[in-house]
Parts: C-alpha cells; structure tokens; sequence
C-alpha cells in the first residue's frame, strides 16, 4: 500500500515528534541535575548523537523509498536533513559556548591540540550549505549545481563519523558502529549510480549504433 498525501502529513508529524521529544528530554535530565557528572560534555555528546542519528535517517530515506517504491516517503528528506542541521547547531552552540565560553583564542588552541574539531567544522560549514539550499526556490536557480551539492551529505557523513570516532578516547564501540552504517549507506549509494550510469552508457550506445546502421541503409 502506497503512501498517501494524508498519511505522509502524519508521517511528517511523527518525524517532527522524534525530533524534537529528545530534546525536551534533554532539557529535563539537565534542570533535575540528571546529566551525569559533568552536565557539559553530556549535552556536547547527546547534541552530537541525535546529529549522527538523524544523518542515517536521512541517508536511509532514498534507499527505503525506492526498495518499497514509496515516491512520497522522498518528501521527508528535507525535514529529516534540517533536523541533522538542527542537532548540529545545538552540538556546535554547546561546545563554544560551555565548554569554550566563548573564548575564540581557546578554540584555536583546542583545533591544534584535538585536530578532530576541525573535522567537525569541515563537516558543519557543509552542512550548513545544504540547509541554506534546501529551500525550493534555491534549488531552481542553482539547476544541476543543487544535485552536485547536496551530494556532499555523504562526505559530510564521513567527516562526522571520522569527527566521531577521533574525539573519543576509549568505547570506540559506538563510533566504529557508526563508521560501518554510513559505510554501508555509501556501498549502496554507489552501487546505485553505477547502475544509473550503465543504463545511461547503454542507452547512448543504441542511440549511436541505430544512427549508424540508419546511414548506411540511406548510403
């Protein structure tokens, strides 16, 4: 059974509750002095988490709705994709402002002693781009250029997964874990294109040998 423009309003609507339920979650482990013993780096590692978390979400959405051939259930990338933007923010704000309060010559510092951070940055600025281009009318005006873009989510998931697995010292568990689904996503991700791609080289090649053989019928 196919998704219709009703049910995929309340799907939209359960994405927005996952979304956003963790963090009111998180809102109250913290004023209940809940957040283990040091609250700060429990709210840096949670944002983080929900970040990576709502990034396979959205890798998994294409391959989902192409295996079950639920064309509407492409809808819920954008939403799911500025969730990722959203955790993100909240991972990025929590780091400058709790642990480094501000203090710009402390973030330089922390970039040469824990160069992960940097890995971090690279993956935020680019996933900022994605979210700044999300929007529909952006998207007619870049073209094929929006395409090449938001491509990028997949180096954007092994920034984070590298970002990930870098800034812990030990538990390498959970990261490695992370590192093996978005491996997985990528396989897919390029078995599909090559599959695009030699149907589009086959195509071409038809195209050519039928013009050929129509020449030499005319010669």
């Amino acid at each position: 059974m196919g998704l219709t423009r009703r049910s995929l309003f309340w799907l939209k609507l359960l994405f927005h509750l996952i979304g956003t339920l963790p963090i009111v979650y998180l809102v109250l482990k913290v004023m209940t002095d809940n957040a283990g013993g040091d609250p700060v780096q429990y709210i840096i590692h949670f944002t983080g988490i929900g970040a990576l978390n709502a990034l396979v979400a959205t890798l998994t959405i294409s391959p989902l709705a192409k295996r079950f051939k639920q064309g509407l259930l492409l809808q819920t990338r954008r939403l799911v994709g500025l969730y990722v933007f959203a955790y993100a923010s909240l991972h990025v704000l929590a780091f400058f402002s709790l642990d480094l309060l501000f203090a710009w010559s402390l973030f330089f510092e922390e970039v040469v002693k824990r160069p992960y951070i940097l890995v971090g940055a690279s993956a935020y600025i680019l996933l900022a781009a994605l979210a700044l281009t999300s929007f529909k009318g952006v998207m007619r005006k870049m073209g094929r250029n929006w395409q090449k873009l938001h491509n990028g989510v997949y180096l954007i998931a092994i920034l984070a997964a590298v970002h990930f697995y870098w800034s812990v010292k030990s538990e390498l568990i959970e990261p490695a874990l992370y590192m093996l689904i978005f491996a997985f996503l990528l396989v897919i991700r390029t078995k599909k294109s090559s599959k695009i791609n030699y149907k589009k080289n086959a195509t071409v090649s038809k195209k050519v040998s039928a013009a050929g053989a129509k020449k030499q019928s005319q010669a």
